[in-house]
C-alpha cells in the first residue's frame, strides 16, 4: 500500500530537520578550524568567528533538543514509569504530558518576553547579525517541543487533556498570579510526581523554577535569559566539538583497534583482557563524555570475549558498566568542563587536577580485573612484540588524537574551542579519509544527528537548571546553608564526610549535568567556610558524580547495562555493587589526601575559611 500523504511529508519534515542540524554541528567544526589555518597561513583570521561558534551552540542544543523531544530519548528517572502498575500507565502518561505542556508553556513565553527585548537591543553578531536572529531559536524550540509533547500524549482525547497545561500555565502567570505562593507546594509536588512517572528532567527543573519564580514575582525570562547566557558562554562550544569526535570513533573501528592494541600491551598479565578493557572503556569516555556511548559501543563486543575467556558472568558485567563512566576525570571530559563553567574555575586548571585521581581510579579497577583473572585462571597469551608493534602503528592515528588538547593545555598553543575544533575534524579525516570505515554521505550525518540528540539532551537540562539556581543564589540558600554547617559541623575533617555521603546520595537520585549546575553552587560556600581548595572540591564532586553513575536507584549506568545486557536491574546492581565499594574507597582517598590533586594549596583561603 502506498505512503500516505501526511506520512511522506513527516520524513521529508525529519530529513530537512536531520540536516539542518547536521549542518549547524558540522560548520561549528569548521569554522574554527578555517579561522585557525585563515590566521597561520595569510595573518588574519575570519572576524568575529569566536562569536559565530558560540551563537551556533545555542542553536545545535536547541536543533538537538528538538530530535531528542522527537524521538522521545530526553533523560528521565527512568525506574518510575516501570513502578506504575500498567492500568495506570495511560493516567501516569497524560499526566506527564499537562505538566510538560505546562512548563514548556512557560518557557515559550518568557522566551518571546526575552526575545522582544534583544530586538530592542542594537547588539549584532560579526557587525551585521542582530542578536536577537540567534535568541529566536528559544521560543521557536521551545513551542515545537510543546506541540511534540502533545502529540505524543496518545490518541485525541489524550492529547486534548495534555493541551490543559496551555491555560494552566497561563492561569498561574496572570490571575492566580496572587496566590501562587500559596499554591507553590502543591504545585511542586506535582513537578516530583511528574519526576517519578518518567516526565524529563528538564521538564522537572524548569518546572520548579517556573513556580519559584511565579512565586516570588519575578519574570519568567529569567531561565531563557539565563539558559542563552550559559549555553552561548565561550568554555561550552567545546562540549558538543569533543562529544563529536567520540562518536566518529564510535561509529568507526577505533573500539576494535583500540582493544588489539591493549590487549597486545597487557594481556599477558594475570586478568589481561579485564584491563584492557578498563582502558578502552576510559579511553572511549573521556573523549565522548557519556558512559552511555561507551557500554552500547563495546559492551557487546566485550562481553562475549571476557567470557569466552574464562572470567565470571557477573564480574564482566560489573566491569563493563563500572567502566563505562571511569575516563570522567580525564582531558577533554564534558564534565570536568561544565563543572568549571559552573564553579568559575579554570578548565585547564581541573583537567590537570583531574590527572591523578582519575588514574587512582582506573587503577583500582585494574587490580579487581587482575584478581578476578588468577581466580578465573584465564588464558594469558604471551607478549609478543611484533603483534605489540603492529597494534601500536595500526591505532597511532587514534593516539595522536589527545595531541590538540595536551597543547592546549600544557603549551597554550591554541584555545580550548580551537583544541575541540581540531580533535573533531582530526578524528573525521580519521575515520573517513584514513580508515574508510566511515562514508561522508551514508555515516556521517547519521553521527552527526546522534552526537547534537546527545548534546541538546545535556545542554537544555544546563541551561533551564541555571534558573533554578539563580533564585537559589538571589534567596540566599548558600549563604544560609554555609551558616547552618558552621554551627552543626566541628571541623573540615567531618564536613568532607558529610559531603561525600550528601553527594553520593545526590549522585544516585540526579543527573550528573543537573547536579553540576544545580549542586556546586550551594556547596562552594560551604566548602569555603571549611577552607576547601576549589581544585579539590571540584575532584571531590566530580569523582561522587562517577560513582553516582553506579548508584541506585537512577544510576544511569544501571539502566543503560540492564538495556545492553538484557539482565534485571536487580541483577546489574549486583554484579557492579563490588566495583562501586572499591571506587568508594578511592573516592576517601581523593578526599583526604588532597596533595595528590595538581595544583592543590594554590588557592589562598579567605578569613572566613581559616
Amino acid at each position: 500500500m502506498a505512503d500516505s500523504a501526511p506520512g511522506r511529508a513527516a520524513r521529508v519534515a525529519r530529513r530537512i530537520e536531520d540536516f539542518i542540524t547536521g549542518a549547524a554541528l558540522f560548520i561549528m567544526a569548521a569554522l574554527p578550524v578555517l579561522e585557525l589555518l585563515s590566521r597561520r597561513l595569510f595573518g588574519a583570521g575570519i572576524p568575529g568567528s569566536s562569536g559565530y561558534v558560540q551563537n551556533l551552540t545555542l542553536w545545535v542544543a536547541f536543533l538537538g533538543a528538538l530530535v531528542v523531544t522527537r524521538e522521545r530519548r530526553h533523560v528521565n528517572l527512568a525506574a518510575g514509569p516501570q513502578l506504575v502498575p500498567p492500568r495506570f500507565r495511560p493516567a501516569a502518561r497524560v499526566l506527564t504530558s499537562v505538566v510538560s505542556v505546562a512548563v514548556l508553556s512557560g518557557l515559550t513565553w518568557g522566551s518571546w518576553l526575552f526575545l522582544q527585548v534583544e530586538r530592542e537591543s542594537l547588539s549584532r553578531l560579526g557587525g551585521w547579525l542582530p542578536t536577537w536572529v540567534v535568541i529566536a531559536i528559544l521560543p521557536v524550540a521551545f513551542g515545537l517541543m510543546l506541540l511534540r509533547f502533545v502529540g505524543q500524549a496518545g490518541g485525541w482525547r489524550e492529547r486534548a487533556v495534555a493541551l490543559l497545561g496551555v491555560p494552566a500555565a497561563w492561569a498561574l502567570g496572570f490571575p492566580l498570579a496572587a496566590h501562587v505562593s500559596s499554591l507553590l507546594w502543591p504545585g511542586l509536588g506535582t513537578v516530583i510526581l511528574a519526576a517519578l512517572l518518567g516526565a524529563p528532567i528538564f521538564i522537572v527543573l524548569a518546572g520548579a523554577a517556573l513556580l519559584l519564580l511565579f512565586a516570588g514575582g519575578d519574570p519568567v525570562s529569567a531561565i531563557p535569559q539565563e539558559t542563552a547566557r550559559i549555553v552561548g558562554s565561550p568554555e561550552i562550544p567545546m562540549v558538543p566539538l569533543y562529544t563529536l569526535a567520540g562518536f566518529l570513533l564510535a561509529e568507526g573501528g577505533a573500539s576494535r583497534r583500540l582493544m588489539r592494541l591493549f590487549q597486545a600491551f597487557v594481556g599477558w598479565m594475570p586478568g589481561g583482557l579485564a584491563v584492557a578493557t578498563t582502558l578502552a572503556c576510559a579511553f572511549f569516555t573521556a573523549f565522548t563524555g557519556a558512559s552511555g556511548v561507551t557500554i552500547l559501543a563495546l559492551g557487546g563486543v566485550m562481553l562475549p570475549m571476557l567470557i569466552q575467556s574464562g572470567y565470571r558472568e557477573r564480574f564482566s558485567i560489573g566491569l563493563l558498566t563500572s567502566t563505562g563512566s571511569l575516563g570522567l576525570l580525564f582531558p577533554p571530559s564534558l564534565p570536568v568542563i561544565l563543572y568549571g563553567v559552573a564553579a568559575q574555575i579554570a578548565i585547564p586548571s581541573l583537567f590537570k587536577a583531574g590527572i591523578v585521581p582519575g588514574l587512582l581510579l582506573v587503577i583500582a579497577t585494574c587490580v579487581l580485573g587482575l584478581r578476578e583473572g588468577l581466580a578465573a585462571r584465564a588464558p594469558r597469551p604471551p607478549f609478543r612484540l611484533r603483534e605489540a608493534l603492529a597494534a601500536l602503528w595500526g591505532t597511532k592515528w587514534e593516539l595522536l588524537l589527545p595531541l590538540p588538547t595536551m597543547l592546549c593545555l600544557f603549551a597554550g598553543f591554541w584555545s580550548f574551542t580551537e583544541a575541540a575544533a581540531i580533535t573533531a575534524v582530526y578524528a573525521l579525516v580519521i575515520e573517513v579519509v584514513i580508515h574508510r570505515e566511515l562514508s561522508l554521505v551514508r555515516d556521517l550525518p547519521r553521527a552527526l544527528v546522534q552526537c547534537v540528540t546527545m548534546v541538546g539532551g545535556v545542554l537544555i537540562i544546563l541551561g533551564v537548571s541555571m534558573g533554578l539556581t539563580n533564585y537559589l543564589v538571589m534567596a540566599e540558600v548558600p549563604v544560609q546553608a554555609a551558616e547552618w554547617a558552621r554551627a552543626h559541623i566541628p571541623n573540615q575533617w567531618i564536613f568532607l564526610l558529610v559531603l561525600n555521603l550528601f553527594l553520593l546520595v545526590v549522585g544516585g537520585v540526579m543527573e550528573i549535568y543537573a547536579a553540576i549546575v544545580v549542586v556546586v553552587p550551594l556547596i562552594q560556600p560551604v566548602a569555603q567556610a571549611f577552607g576547601v581548595d576549589p581544585l579539590h572540591l571540584g575532584m571531590i564532586f566530580l569523582a561522587n558524580m562517577e560513582l553516582g553513575f553506579l548508584m541506585p536507584p537512577i544510576g544511569m549506568n544501571l539502566f543503560l547495562s540492564s538495556y545492553r545486557f538484557e539482565k534485571p536491574l536487580a541483577t546489574i546492581t549486583r554484579n557492579t555493587f563490588p566495583f562501586l565499594l572499591v571506587l568508594l574507597v578511592v573516592v576517601l582517598v581523593i578526599t583526604y589526601v588532597p596533595q595528590l590533586i595538581i595544583g592543590y594549596g594554590t588557592w589562598v583561603p579567605t578569613a572566613l575559611g581559616k
